[in-house]
């Protein structure tokens, strides 16, 4: 066996074309195997790492090589004798069309066009999609490896400017029935969907289809949206703008587990809606099965399924009781109870303290001083040494209810109150005495209490449950039903403070720019599409150092 190589300077083809130029190389007789791909780092790495390894190359990552492996080398010079004619003809078909050079002139070819289809390799992409902002359009950013910091200022702008940008590394979405990227062919219907999760899109709109309903709009946020740094900027602007369609009657919110604050935001966003919403983030429990308008699923087969049904069911309007304000601190005599109730909260409350975190963040500095929303777990070590365990002793709960009480932020107090034998004889005759206390001193305070126990406890479950009622507690049976409620009364007001997106791009036709693989061009114009193929070359050869030379050039003119 042999192996030659070849590398073109300064040729650029998407990856498509790559692919089928690699297949066409690797059918040839006695060609064993081929590679063709652009001459970056990590694809020089990856030759090496599958057996194609090349001679020390003076490659660039705009370069294109070719790698044949053949039975002798009169076949490998053959094979790579024939790329030209192998690159002529794919491109016999498409040529034909008119394609400009750049997005301006496609802009000005097709002026009706609201989006920009861009999948150029990453490096590239950040600028096509500010071009793009600058000539008014929302993108579709498919491509992948765009930096997090030109992400956050693409999506920055967008929001300033009533644009939307989906992605980067965004691989599908449903527009006015048409499918960008990856898409299932769906029937239109009263669902929308926002999704930092492609593959969760599909399936869920696919679902939904073979439910019997149909997709309103579907969008992409791209993977890293509901990161913390990103702050969930698309997926606020696909909320908001679902929120005010016409067409749409429920809304299904998906994601991979998101950061703890933008997972906060995001649901107070979807409770501003007057619609229900579906809610799944994959992996992140949950704080009830339902909290308002919002439906939580354990899945994405239950999230299609729940949006069907509520399709069908007239919505209920919010309740018109208001939140309660400040923060809340939560009193567990047992750490099974405090994770749990931190385990639900954590997605309605930020920031969210405890000394028996869930991860690094939620670590509370100092145990003995809370901070905004906090959960303690006072049967933990740091709490009980010399002293009781809280089960058997009240002195520190009490001590540390009055703190907390007395602490003006403060706007709900969560405790357990647990029976049985081994615990204090009569825990609600010393603790509904200091409720009591505490609500007489501030009127706007609640407690809450979480009563475990049985008819057949020593404490006399029913006695205990009426001296803490008694006190101006709210009682729940379960931790979960006592997060479904301090839920939704610390759900935190929310008001979209950024342009809308104008809703009469939506539900219409739609025309769109395409930059990058023309597979994606060629799928457009089957699903009936007005769009145009920009025939997109990297800016100055892909040499960047002169490609930073126009962009500044650019800038200052």
């Amino acid at each position: 066996m042999v192996s030659q190589h070849e590398l073109r300077r300064g040729v650029y083809y998407d990856s498509v074309v790559l692919m089928q130029l690699q297949r066409s190389l690797a059918s040839l007789p006695e060609v064993i195997d081929a590679a063709v791909v652009m001459a970056t780092p990590a694809n020089l790495e990856i030759l090496d790492a599958t057996g194609f390894s090349v001679p020390a190359l003076d490659a660039k990552p705009e370069d294109l090589l070719i790698v044949v492996k053949a039975e002798s080398e009169q076949a490998a010079s053959a094979a790579l004798s024939q790329v030209d004619n192998l690159l002529t003809q794919r491109r016999s078909t498409i040529a034909q069309e008119y394609q400009p050079r750049s997005l301006r002139a496609a802009a000005a070819a097709l002026p009706g066009a609201g989006w920009v289809l861009i999948s150029v390799p990453g490096r590239y992409a950040a600028d096509v999609a500010r071009q793009a902002l600058d000539l008014g359009k929302n993108v579709f950013l498919y491509s992948d490896n765009v930096d997090l910091a030109d992400e956050m200022e693409l999506k920055q702008s967008a929001r300033d400017q009533g644009l939307l940008v989906m992605g980067p590394d965004c691989g599908t979405a449903n527009i006015n029935g048409v499918g960008l990227g990856f898409a299932n062919h769906v029937r239109q219907g009263e669902i929308g969907i926002v999704a930092a999760s492609g593959t969760g899109l599909q399936a869920v709109s696919s679902a939904i289809h073979n439910l019997g309903e149909g997709v309103s709009q579907a969008f992409g946020t791209g993977g890293r949206d509901l990161k913390g740094e990103v702050g969930g900027i698309t997926a606020l602007q696909a909320l908001d703008l679902l929120g005010r369609d016409p067409a749409t009657n429920t809304v299904v919110l998906i994601s991979k587990p998101p950061a703890a604050s933008v997972a906060t935001e995001l649901l107070a966003a979807a409770q501003s809606i007057d619609k229900p919403v579906v809610v799944n983030f994959i992996g992140y429990p949950s704080p009830a099965r339902h909290l308002g308008n919002l439906h939580f699923a354990a899945g994405l087969d239950e999230a299609a399924q729940l949006a069907v049904d509520l399709t069908d069911v007239p919505f209920a309007a919010r309740s018109s009781e208001q939140p309660a304000a400040g923060y809340l601190r939560g009193l567990f005599s047992g750490g099974t109870l405090a994770v749990e109730a931190l385990l639900g909260l954590q997605t309605t409350l930020a920031p969210l303290y405890s000394n028996v975190p869930l991860n690094p963040e939620q670590r509370l500095p100092n145990s003995w001083q809370s901070q905004a929303h906090t959960i303690l777990d006072l049967g933990e070590d740091e709490f009980t040494q010399g002293r009781l365990h809280p089960m058997m002793d009240n002195e520190l709960r009490l001590r540390r209810l009055r703190q907390e009480s007395a602490d003006p932020e403060v706007g709900l107090i969560l405790m357990d109150v647990v029976l049985g034998e081994g615990s204090h004889p009569d825990l609600a005759s010393e603790l509904a005495p200091a409720i009591a206390e505490a609500r007489d001193q501030r009127a706007d305070l609640e407690v809450v209490a979480i009563v475990v126990g049985t008819d057949e406890d020593p404490q006399d479950v029913d006695a205990q449950i009426a001296q803490l009622n008694e006190a101006g507690a709210t009682l729940f049976r379960s931790t979960g039903e006592a997060v479904a409620y301090v839920s939704q009364r610390l759900r935190q007001p929310y008001r979209y403070a950024y342009p809308p997106i104008p809703l009469d791009q939506f539900g219409a036709s739609l025309s769109v720019i395409n930059v990058g693989l023309e597979s994606f061009y060629e799928s457009l114009k089957a699903q009936d599409v007005d769009t145009i193929h920009v025939d997109w070359r990297p800016p100055a050869g892909g040499d960047e150092k002169l490609m930073s030379i126009l962009a500044k050039m650019r800038k200052e003119s």
